[in-house]
C-alpha cells in the first residue's frame, strides 16, 4: 500500500506540499505527522465514501493521524482551496494537444450535472464541465450552487480559443453564449431550443422555422438554412442544419413531450409537436469545413460527455453530496474532481510501455503529444 501511495504522489503537481502550506491546509499539523498523511485521510473519507468517525478509526489504525471526526471536519473544509488548486494544476498540465483531422478545429463537448446533498432538504450544486473530443481529458470544470445570478448553464462561462469547435446541447442554446464564443474566436455546434434562440433570415426578419423544415418530408432528410442570431453588439451569422428523424424516434420524442404536459406542464404547441420529428442544430462552422451530414454527425459525437458523467457519478460515486454544509460541501466534490482527474492521469500513465512498472521523469525530457 505504502508503494501504491508513493506512485500517486508521484502523479500530483509539483509543489504539492507548498499549495497546502499557502492555502492554510496544513496549518499546525495537530494529530497528522505530514501533509502527505493529512492527504491521505482525506482521500479516504471522500474517495472510499466511509464517515467522519469510521475514517479516523481506520486512520489510527494505519498510522496516519489520531483526530476526532469533528477535526477532520474543520480540516476538510481548510481543505477545500488547496484541494480545488490541486485539480486546476493537473487540467493545466493536461490542457493541450495535437488537434484531431477535423479542418484544424479542437473539438470540446461540454455539459452540467447536478448533485445534490441526501435528505430532502439537501442544496443542489452545478458541476460545468468540457472534454476535449477524442481524448476526453477534461479541460475545464467549475462549481456552483443552482441559485442566484451567474450560475446557470451558458457557452460564456467557458473560456475558449480560436479554432475550438464547442459541441452543446440545447439548455446551452442561447444568443449570449454563442456571441461569446464567436468574439472568442471560437466555433459552435449547438441543439436548437426554438424559445431561447430566435432566428432571423438575412434581411433581419423572424426566419420561417416552421414552413422551411416541413420541406424534410422522407426521413433521413437532411437540409440547411443561413441563418443569423441577434447578439448584444453583432449579429452572428450561421447555419440551421436539420434531419428528419426516423418514425420511431420522433414517436417516442412526442409521447415525452404530451408525458410532461400530462404532469404538470404547458399543453404542447402544434409546432413544438411538428419540430419533435427532426433534430435541428444551429452552427457557426462555415460550410466549407463541414457539410450538413458533418455538422449532423460530430454533434452526436457530445453524446461522449454524457458517457463521462455517467461514469464520475458511478465509479467515482459523484451522485450524492453526504455533507450539509457548504464549505464541506464544495471541498468534498473537489475531493472527488482530484480523484477522477488522478485516475485520468494514471490511465494515460498506464498507456505508456515500462518493464518496472512506472516512468522516470527526471532521466528525460518528455512532451505530451495527442494525450498520449
Amino acid at each position: 500500500m505504502a508503494e501504491d501511495w508513493n506512485l500517486l504522489l508521484a502523479q500530483l503537481p509539483s509543489g504539492w506540499e507548498q499549495q497546502a502550506v499557502l492555502s492554510g491546509a496544513s496549518e499546525r499539523l495537530r494529530g497528522f505527522s505530514t501533509t502527505s498523511n493529512l492527504l491521505r485521510t482525506l482521500l479516504l473519507h471522500v474517495g472510499k465514501g466511509y464517515s467522519l468517525r469510521e475514517t479516523v478509526v481506520r486512520a489510527k489504525a494505519s498510522g496516519l493521524a489520531e483526530v476526532s471526526d469533528v477535526a477532520l471536519m474543520k480540516r476538510l473544509q481548510k481543505a477545500e482551496g488547496w484541494l480545488r488548486g490541486l485539480c486546476v494544476s493537473l487540467l493545466v498540465e493536461s490542457g493541450w494537444e495535437m488537434p484531431a483531422e477535423v479542418h484544424g478545429y479542437g473539438v470540446r463537448a461540454l455539459d452540467g450535472t447536478l448533485v445534490k446533498e441526501p435528505g430532502r432538504g439537501g442544496s443542489l450544486w452545478r458541476i460545468h464541465y468540457s472534454v476535449r473530443i477524442p481524448s476526453l481529458v477534461c479541460d475545464h470544470f467549475e462549481l456552483t450552487s443552482i441559485k442566484g445570478a451567474g450560475t446557470g448553464e451558458t457557452l460564456g462561462r467557458f473560456a475558449a480559443s480560436p479554432g475550438d469547435l464547442v459541441l452543446a446541447d440545447r439548455g446551452f442554446c442561447k444568443p449570449s453564449g454563442v456571441e461569446a464564443l464567436s468574439r472568442q474566436g471560437a466555433a459552435v455546434i449547438v441543439r436548437l431550443n426554438t424559445s431561447s434562440l430566435p432566428l432571423m433570415a438575412a434581411d433581419g426578419s423572424r426566419f420561417g422555422l416552421a414552413e422551411q423544415i416541413r420541406t424534410l418530408q422522407q426521413t433521413g432528410k437532411e437540409g440547411e438554412w443561413p441563418v443569423w442570431v441577434a447578439g448584444s453588439r453583432d449579429r452572428i451569422g450561421g447555419r440551421l442544419c436539420a434531419i428528419r428523424k426516423s418514425e420511431e424516434a420522433a414517436a417516442r420524442a412526442r409521447r415525452h413531450i404530451r408525458r410532461k404536459a400530462q404532469q404538470g406542464g404547458p399543453e404542447p404547441k402544434p409546432e413544438t409537436l411538428q419540430y419533435a420529428d427532426y433534430v435541428m442544430v444551429f452552427t457557426t462552422v462555415p460550410a466549407s469545413s463541414f457539410s450538413t451530414a458533418e455538422v449532423l454527425e460530430w454533434y452526436r459525437v457530445r453524446w461522449q460527455i454524457e458517457l463521462v458523467f455517467k461514469r464520475l457519478k458511478t465509479l467515482a460515486e459523484l451522485g450524492a453530496l453526504p455533507k450539509h454544509n457548504d464549505q464541506s460541501a464544495r471541498a468534498w466534490l473537489y475531493g472527488k474532481l482530484l480523484i477522477a482527474l488522478l485516475g485520468q492521469k494514471l490511465e494515460r500513465l498506464g498507456r505508456d510501455i515500462s518493464p518496472w512498472g512506472y516512468r522516470l521523469p527526471e532521466a528525460w525530457k518528455w512532451q505530451r503529444v495527442a494525450g498520449l
